[in-house]
């Protein structure tokens, strides 16, 4: 099992240059069941680590572009009446995914932080007086750009407490950029996944099989 993650960060490392440490830590967020802030500015692959991580363990990922006019209804979902069967059906959000990334979360209102944080706390979403729980894997990572804060929506301390690490990502070195320049010269497109052919190094129940392992070691 530690070959395998060491084979995660390896392949991880190889295609976000320059952000060893970030990808370091979100595999421990990871492992130790705890959801991330990743603070960056734009063009830093944040969108990019966390999707790579999703196809390489082969988990469902959904993104969530957050603003001001975002309602907890469309994050979480909502009833919609049929007329036809004269019932109401559930129309789930993309909360309803195993990895979520939450994309300047400092942008929404409290409302809807509320609604976004109180999933990631109880692994379970209440609509219409109906619980309904989430995936066991259920993992958030939500982003903030630390440069603008005009219109924002700062996360108070008490919520801040639902994640177990701030990452701040910075600009990589100057070899790394030169190095990514290099890999566009030769037609790597890091918007398209799909050209990577990239196969899968875990599966999403050796994670949580990983997971149980974690829970059992003791600090003295």
């Amino acid at each position: 099992m530690n070959a395998s993650f060491k084979q995660l960060q390896q392949q991880l490392s190889q295609i976000v240059l320059g952000q060893d440490t970030i990808v370091q830590g979100l595999l421990i967020a990871l492992l130790a069941e705890g959801h991330v802030i990743l603070e960056g500015v734009p063009g830093t692959a944040k969108t990019l680590i966390v999707k790579l991580i999703a196809a390489l363990i082969s988990a469902d990922f959904r993104r969530i572009q957050l603003t001001p006019d975002v309602l907890p209804a469309d994050i979480l979902g909502t009833n919609i009446f049929d007329f036809n069967s004269k019932s109401f059906t559930l129309s789930q959000g993309p909360i309803f995914t195993q990895i979520l990334l939450a994309d300047e979360i400092n942008r929404t209102p409290p409302k809807t932080q509320a609604a976004l944080l109180e999933a990631m706390e109880e692994r379970q979403v209440t609509l219409d007086g109906k619980t309904l729980t989430l995936s066991t894997l259920f993992w958030t990572i939500a982003t903030q750009n630390p440069l603008e804060f005009e219109g924002t929506y700062p996360l108070p301390e008490a919520q801040l407490d639902r994640f177990l690490f701030k990452l701040v990502v910075s600009y990589p070195s100057k070899a790394a950029e030169q190095q990514m320049l290099l890999n566009s010269l030769s037609g790597f497109e890091p918007r398209d996944l799909n050209q990577m052919s990239l196969q899968p190094v875990i599966t999403v129940e050796q994670v949580l099989e990983a997971r149980q392992q974690v829970r059992q070691v003791r600090v003295e």
